[in-house]
């Protein structure tokens, strides 16, 4: 039989996100297995490079999340008002035209959020609830982060029906929170996360972390990697290598993903004569705080001189980031923190292209399970040059990598995989 599923996603304020990728590649395969689905936007719109799934509502809204959190008056205004606060079309506009948020400055409006029923956005919530609960009546309910965990209870309560949610690399944001805010939340995420069915981890690896991280049992998180649509990807594992060799990095271009680290690597390989054509891609998206970290990288390749041999192509949308990836030798995003997803890892082994990324997190498992690239030392600029070298110096070893890469996406990583597993997990808890 069908299932009647909600999934409720928080958009990443007009970038592409691999979050938002996820959520909407899951709920589009759910469809396509015969489950009704209805992909529920929050704060933003979502953004993502294949066809959006979502419906064409926003609620919790920024705007009104906002307001409600820094003015008591917007806490009571009419639903007609929040509605137009509402308005995806305008979100999508304010989305454009701010500037990211430092985490640092967000700690009263996460305390705020996972209090849920008792926040200063239960308002705006409770217009969630009735919706989902008069308009859709899902039979279960899958929240997209554990940023959102304040929604279980009253939705549990008002619905009657099991809440799951995704784990999706929550840490990385929830460390950066300051003291006093910092304990409170992770006070929060401990109480909330036992108002959930089940939590869903893409990978072992973050399903032991975060089961320390929210005091949970591990036997209530469940493993379900992602998949990819693998429509527009490369077809056969066969394809023909750069005429020169090509470093690529496909992630948001911030500290945390490590592209310094790469450009260093870069550099030094560059300067040496047996690699005099390697040249440096980099692709993502980029925010205004992040404008003067690219900055100081793109100075640093100039005093080398190598400017001429290191590209920044900005956000690609589906067509070109695949045409990127099949241009490349390897790709590498030697992240600092312990990867929760590693989603560029597996569309670069869906076109057959080898990677180098650091001995941590998923990408650990990953390379364990394919044998589809080489494993670095984090943070260690000799060790990720030594290994993109050994890559780029034995094309034989390059194309072996990629093509187990290939094979493991076709075999293992689908979203049809994905999507059952995925319904597994809701017919168990439904029968049980």
């Amino acid at each position: 039989m069908p299932l009647k599923i909600a999934i409720v996603a928080a958009g990443a304020a007009g970038m592409y996100c691999g979050s938002c990728l996820h959520d909407n590649t899951l709920a589009q395969a759910l469809h396509e297995a015969g489950d009704e689905v209805t992909l529920v936007p929050t704060y933003t719109p979502l953004r993502t490079d294949e066809p959006n799934a979502s419906v064409d509502r926003v609620f919790l809204g920024g705007i009104n999340v906002f307001l409600q959190q820094h003015s008591a008056l917007f806490r009571h205004t009419p639903t007609w008002l929040d509605a137009v606060w509402d308005r995806p079309a305008l979100l999508r506009q304010v989305s454009r035209l701010a500037s990211a948020t430092a985490p640092e400055k967000l700690g009263p409006l996460t305390v705020s959020m996972l209090q849920g029923e008792q926040g200063r956005q239960r308002k705006s919530l409770r217009t969630l609830v009735d919706w989902l609960a008069h308009e859709v009546r899902p039979e279960i309910v899958h929240l997209s982060n554990v940023m959102l965990l304040g929604f279980a209870r009253p939705l549990r309560e008002a619905l009657g029906v099991p809440v799951v949610c995704s784990l999706a690399g929550e840490d990385v944001f929830l460390e950066k929170l300051p003291a006093p805010h910092y304990d409170q939340v992770r006070a929060l995420l401990r109480e909330r996360a036992c108002d959930v069915d089940r939590l869903i981890a893409l990978n072992e690896y973050f399903a032991g972390f975060m089961a320390e991280y929210l005091a949970v049992d591990r036997a209530r998180i469940c493993v379900v990697p992602h998949g990819l649509r693998l429509d527009g990807h490369l077809e056969h594992s066969r394809r023909t290598p750069p005429s020169k060799p090509i470093i690529g990095y496909l992630a948001r271009i911030c500290p945390d993903k490590g592209l310094h680290l790469l450009a260093e690597a870069f550099i030094r390989l560059a300067q040496q004569p047996e690699w005099a054509e390697l040249e440096l891609h980099v692709a993502g998206y980029l925010g205004s705080e992040h404008r003067s970290y690219l900055d100081t990288i793109g100075r640093q390749v100039a005093t080398a001189g190598l400017t001429a041999r290191f590209q920044v192509v900005g956000e690609l949308d589906r067509a070109a980031k695949i045409a990127f990836l099949q241009s490349l030798s390897v790709l590498s995003v030697p992240t600092v923190y312990r990867e929760s997803k590693g989603l560029p890892v597996l569309e670069a082994w869906a076109n057959a292209v080898p990677v180098v990324v650091p001995d941590h997190g998923a990408f650990s498992e990953l390379l364990a399970d394919t044998q589809a690239g080489l494993l670095c030392e984090a943070e260690n600029v000799d060790s990720l040059s030594a290994r993109l070298a050994e890559l780029l110096a034995d094309p034989s070893l390059a194309t072996a990598c990629g093509r187990r890469g290939h094979a493991a996406v076709r075999e293992r990583y689908r979203a049809d995989v994905m999507a059952r597993q995925t319904q597994t997990v809701y017919r168990e808890l439904l029968e049980a």
